[in-house]
Order: structure tokens, then sequence, then C-alpha cells
């Protein structure tokens, strides 16, 4: 199951049998283009970011061993400021946070993979971590997608 790890990392910055990964989709995206908002009604693509970031928090402190709960920085952060450096601070915090995610699950031992974590209130809410960080590759997946769209805006 240790090859899991490797799935996470092709997502974030490697070869994703989808396209490019999101590192890739983000990367292309200049500051005036991440703070736009070229559909009315819907998130920019800054605001994309920062929820993935903000789940990803989450995701490594479950997989952790804490309990289940709303992001420390909220389901949907909005940006603080509208500038280049707010872009490059938003980019880097999302580097640092799948840096450290991309540690943490290169160290799970192969009982942990199957550990089942308590993921809500009924007993069988519980997900093993293989099947959590899953749910997040497709999360970056379907994210990853609209920011794509978005950036052709």
């Amino acid at each position: 199951m240790i090859d899991f790890a490797n799935e996470l990392r092709k997502a974030y910055s490697g070869d994703a049998w989808h396209g490019n990964n999101i590192s890739m989709v983000i990367a292309a995206v200049k500051a005036g283009q991440a703070f736009a908002h070229p559909i009315p009604g819907a998130h920019s693509i800054a605001e994309l970011v920062l929820h993935l970031s903000s789940w990803t928090e989450e995701v490594i402190s479950r997989l952790s061993g804490n309990l289940p709960k709303e992001p420390q920085k909220g389901d949907w952060p909005v940006p603080l400021h509208k500038t280049e450096a707010q872009w490059k601070a938003i980019l880097a915090d999302f580097s640092q946070i799948n840096e450290n995610l991309l540690i943490l699950v290169t160290q799970f031992s192969e009982e942990q993979w199957s550990a089942k974590l308590f993921t809500g209130r009924m007993p069988t809410a519980a997900l093993n971590h293989f099947e959590l960080l899953n749910g997040l590759i497709q999360h970056y997946a379907y994210h990853g997608g609209q920011i794509a769209l978005l950036s052709k805006f």
C-alpha cells in the first residue's frame, strides 16, 4: 500500500492519469486570473486553492489522530488581499501543506493504510487511511478541473 503515497504525489505534482496535476494547473494562473469571478456566483481560483489547502490540512489532522472537524481556516476561506504577493503566498502555502502531507503518508506502515479513522458521529462513518486519501485525490481532480476551466476565461 506504500505505493498509494505515490498516487497522492502524482495528483499533486506528478504524472496524473487524468491530465495536468493540480500544481501544473495552478502554476499557469496569473494573479489577475486567480482573484477574478468570471462566472457569477462561482468561486474564484484563489478561493478554490484556499479551499483545497484547508481540507488538506484537515486530512493531515485526521491522519494524525485528531477527531474530524471543520477545517481550522474554514471550508471556503476568502483571500485577504487580491494582489500578486497574496497569490504567491496562497501557492506557497498550498505547496507546503502538500509536502507535509506527503512526508506524513510516506511514513505510514502497512497496517496504518487499512486502519480505520473515526470520521463522523456514527460508527459506520469510519474510513481507513487509504479511503480518506483517495477522497482527497478525487477532491484535487474535481477542483483542478474547475480551476482549469476558470483559467480559460
